[in-house]
């Protein structure tokens, strides 16, 4: 199912009709095209005064936070590979920023260290998992000259289970040892590797390997004909990235019971979605997104995450186009039509994947949750619409 399938109920109350700005039309003598103008000018300087104050300086706090929690990190890994070299940390820092780490929120991160010799095996990925793929031997003969050959199961599989169990245990181990062991704890209760660093953030270890130059057969229906956005060079720019094979639960392994789910990988494209919003102010309207997240959707079973965002902002992509409809003169209506279209993923419990999108991002998140995100979107669609001067308070 693709996002334009889902039906979008309206609130019951109602917003002034707009004349194509994110202003309500006047009533005043003057021509629509003036308001227009006049609308469109004030809330390009609302929205640059809010960029340069609250998304500056969330992403200030962010990096300063970032790098408080990759020393820690960093030095964990150290000791995880003293004790098993197979595990190289690929954490670092390149320009100021670093690479395999994510953030999921202003206290949650995730590091992706990635692992080296995926080549004895094939890649199937033949949707017995919703967003999941398997690692196949391509030869029985070669089981003696992978890497990883003791966590090859019997049928031939890498078992992304027995990875991850054993680089809990490691990782459990290193916490001990590290010279940050007074201010870093695991998370007990789960079967991921997440640190607790000085009680105040959470940090999800996640071993991958990165699959480039290939495309999964579960996404072959991207890009969708007769959209002309992506261009055919970034489309094979970003096919080229390839992706991500990821050691984590899914929620649809949740429902399966075999242990032949539990050896599979989780997909992921987040590199690829990367490249997607190079150019324009793409990137620039998911700082806003997010800082607006942060500030007003923080709600508890967090019914809505930045990556709900980022997939929202390339559904809108698809919408429009054309580059000019990203100059930062249109940002205001992006963000008002992403709301929108967040508006109606919450109140039809589905969120779709971007890349996959039988995939639901909102799977297993509470309906309460949902309804009380979107009512606090829809307030806050109201106050951009009706408010010239809404984000001020916002």
């Amino acid at each position: 199912m693709r996002f334009e399938e889902l039906e979008y109920c309206a609130p019951p109350q109602s917003y002034p009709p707009t004349n194509g700005s994110c202003s309500p039309i006047s009533s005043t003598t003057t021509t629509p095209g003036d308001n227009m103008m006049a609308a469109q000018s004030k809330l390009l300087f609302q929205l640059n005064k809010y960029y340069n104050e609250r998304v500056q300086s969330r992403k200030g706090a962010t990096t300063k936070t970032v790098r408080e929690v990759c020393k820690v990190v960093q030095d964990v890994l150290k000791e995880v590979e003293v004790q098993e070299p197979r595990f190289i940390s690929s954490l670092s820092e390149v320009n100021g920023r670093f690479e395999g780490l994510e953030v999921l929120s202003p206290t949650e991160f995730e590091v992706v260290l990635y692992l080296n010799q995926m080549g004895v095996f094939n890649f199937v990925d033949d949707g017995t998992v919703p967003g999941c793929a398997v690692l196949k031997l391509s030869d029985g003969r070669k089981r003696s000259m992978s890497l990883w050959v003791e966590f090859i199961t019997a049928s031939g599989y890498l078992s992304a289970r027995k990875i991850r169990s054993r680089f809990q245990t490691l990782v459990a181990q290193a916490v001990d040892k590290c010279a940050y062991r007074d201010c870093v704890k695991m998370v007990a209760d789960t079967t991921e590797v997440k640190l607790r660093i000085r009680d105040r953030f959470v940090v999800q270890i996640t071993t991958a390997f990165r699959c480039a130059g290939i495309w999964p057969r579960s996404a072959a229906h991207w890009p969708i004909p007769h959209i002309p956005w992506p261009n055919p060079n970034l489309v094979a720019e970003v096919k080229t990235e390839g992706f991500d094979l990821l050691s984590k639960e899914s929620i649809y392994m949740k429902d399966k019971q075999s242990s032949a789910e539990g050896d599979a990988w989780v997909l992921s494209f987040n590199q690829a979605e990367n490249k997607l919003l190079r150019g324009g102010s793409r990137k620039r309207c998911l700082s806003i997104l997010k800082t607006l997240r942060d500030r007003h959707l923080d709600i508890p079973g967090q019914p809505v995450c930045n990556y709900n965002l980022k997939t929202l902002l390339l559904y809108e992509c698809e919408k429009h186009p054309r580059e000019l409809e990203w100059d930062e003169t249109c940002i205001g209506d992006r963000i008002n039509g992403i709301l929108l279209q967040l508006i109606s993923c919450l109140q039809n419990r589905r969120c779709p994947h971007y890349f996959l999108p039988h995939l639901d991002l909102f799977k297993g998140k509470s309906p309460s949750a949902m309804d009380t995100a979107a009512k606090q979107v829809w307030r806050i669609l109201r106050e951009l619409l009706t408010n010239s001067r809404s984000l001020e308070k916002l």
